[in-house]
């Protein structure tokens, strides 16, 4: 198992191009389920759950032509309307083809999906509204079996505010008969990518981005090219890493208009931020201040940030409090970061960090996929190396992540 080896100490400084964004990719290649024609993705970011999800289409009858960042899916035919266990256990963005399979194939059996251990994501909203547009859906032996001739419009309130339900819903309701009207939607900027490319296939919809989408349904659904949106949570993970480090660094092919929460708790810390058309760039202070947070739903402040930012707070000036209300499991890393040296108390939801003078290298474990980018960003502060196990977790999230750190100067590489 590989594992990742960081000389601390660097300071960053260069310009990198940001990738595709992962949760906008996944979602996207699962919309090319709902048409019989060619449907071809740029800006794809390679990455594991990518090429994951690429199988697992493969396996449902998709033909999938992959050329670097270029991929097209044809879906003339869909041979099997199930995600087995074996394909979707790693990666939980697999319950996504739950709804195109339903609303193009009639029906579907998906396994209940795997991931990282973050705490519950549960399923349910997904089954609820599915079950709203007139599905048969049952869960048998681990799996969800949904069925339905034709899906039905309707109005949908999910009980809380999820990005996959909304998307899974978004999805099968554009092949349903008559409109339907999804309230407590997701506000994401992942949505919105993927309500632009569905109306470049046909689709009626209108709202993505607010918490009502409306969605009329129509017969059929065509061919279509689209460019993946850039990854707002790479982009902030690279900026956290400049700031600990003291750097200066210039990022390519990406927005500052996904990263408004984000960006404003760098200023605070004490960083000059640019941002262009395109590009953003940061510029450290010697020293970070200490900046408190709370996780919430797109516009606020994302939790896919949260890790990264306790790894900033444990060496800045002064103390935090960072509160967590997504997800009720997820400061795993806090114990990890501790074994660096950091000053960090978990009290439930809450955690404390006063910041230290120094972090000191030692052996880590990563634990999910941000934990991990948390452990990248103190290991390259840490005095002496840091030895970070179980990176897989990183590989289904950063591409080349390594050589992107190496290009701005910091000393790391990969232990096979």
């Amino acid at each position: 198992m590989d594992k990742l080896l960081i000389e601390g100490g660097s300071r960053l400084a260069g310009e990198i191009r940001i990738s595709g964004a992962k949760n906008a990719a996944l979602p996207l290649l699962c919309a090319a389920l709902l048409t019989d024609e060619p449907v071809t993705f740029t800006n794809l970011p390679r990455l594991k759950d990518i090429g994951t999800l690429l199988r697992l289409l493969a396996d449902m009858g998709v033909s999938v032509e992959q050329e670097g960042e270029r991929v097209t899916l044809h879906a003339a035919q869909i041979t099997k309307a199930e995600a087995s266990y074996e394909l979707v256990k790693t990666m939980r963005a697999a319950i996504l083809v739950l709804g195109p399979l339903v609303a193009r194939c009639g029906e579907a059996r998906v396994s209940l999906p795997g991931g990282c251990a973050i705490g519950a994501r549960p399923v349910d909203q997904h089954i609820k509204g599915l079950q709203a547009m007139g599905a048969e859906v049952t869960v048998e032996h681990g799996y969800v079996l949904a069925r339905s001739p034709r899906l039905q419009g309707a109005r949908l309130f999910t009980d809380m505010v999820t990005v996959t339900g909304t998307e899974n819903l978004m999805m099968a309701a554009c092949l349903a008969d008559g409109v339907t009207v999804i309230e407590n939607a997701a506000r994401e900027p992942e949505i919105v990518d993927l309500a632009s490319c569905l109306v470049s296939m046909g689709a009626r919809i209108s709202g993505a981005g607010t918490d009502v989408i409306r969605i009329e349904g129509v017969a059929r659904l065509h061919g279509t090219t689209h460019r993946v949106m850039p990854d707002r949570i790479e982009t902030g993970t690279y900026l956290c890493a400049a700031a600990v480090t003291g750097g200066e660094v210039r990022l390519l092919d990406t927005s500052s208009a996904y990263l408004d929460a984000v960006i404003d708790k760098l200023m605070d810390a004490g960083c000059e931020v640019t941002t262009e058309r395109h590009a953003i760039q940061l510029k450290a202070p010697a020293r970070l201040k200490a900046v408190s947070l709370r996780t919430s739903p797109y516009p606020a402040f994302p939790t896919d940030m949260q890790a990264q930012f306790m790894a900033l707070n444990c060496v800045a000036e002064g103390s935090a409090v960072i509160r967590e209300t997504i997800f009720e499991n997820r400061y795993m890393h806090a114990v990890e970061l501790q074994r660096l040296g950091a000053n960090i108390r978990i009290d439930g939801s809450t955690a404390f960090v006063n910041g230290v003078s120094r972090l000191q290298g030692a052996t880590v474990m990563a634990t999910d996929l941000r934990a991990s980018a948390s452990l990248v960003i103190a290991g390259l502060v840490a005095e002496g190396e840091t030895v970070i196990e179980r990176i897989y977790h990183l590989d289904r999230g950063y591409e080349q992540l390594e050589t992107k750190l190496a290009a701005l100067g910091a000393r790391v590489r990969r232990l096979s």
